[in-house]
């Protein structure tokens, strides 16, 4: 692969940023430095780690952001339920998007592994 742009990884946990953002938008707003934010937050942090690692000479640099990239993950889909317990989105809504943040975590955890398995 030439660039991180070609990680399949990578363009779903991008989709799943401005999903995060879409969903976000209609939060209440003493939310906005609260909940919203930090959710938007953790989903950049997915894509942002797993590009910044595939720029990093070594597979112990590109592990250790891979490993912040999952566990962004994880805080994000825990904000998701947050959420959706304050009935800030449907069940339909979570669904979707949780439902897509469990396809990353799969990916994410093959990746690593892979990885781990080059070392």
């Amino acid at each position: 692969m030439k660039t991180f742009r070609e990680l399949l990884i990578w363009q779903k946990s991008i989709n799943l940023v401005t999903e995060i953002y879409q969903l976000t938008h209609s939060f209440p707003k003493e939310e906005i430095y609260g909940l919203s934010s930090q959710i938007r937050r953790c989903s950049i942090s997915i894509p942002s780690n797993i590009a910044e690692g595939y720029g990093r000479d070594g597979n112990n640099d590109y592990l250790r952001l891979l490993n912040i990239s999952i566990s962004s993950l994880f805080e994000m889909q825990t904000q998701l339920e947050i959420s959706f317990n304050l009935k800030y989105i449907t069940e339909s809504q979570f669904n979707k998007t949780n439902g897509e943040s469990r396809e990353i975590e799969r990916m994410l955890s093959s990746f690593i592994r892979k990885i781990k398995d080059r070392k």
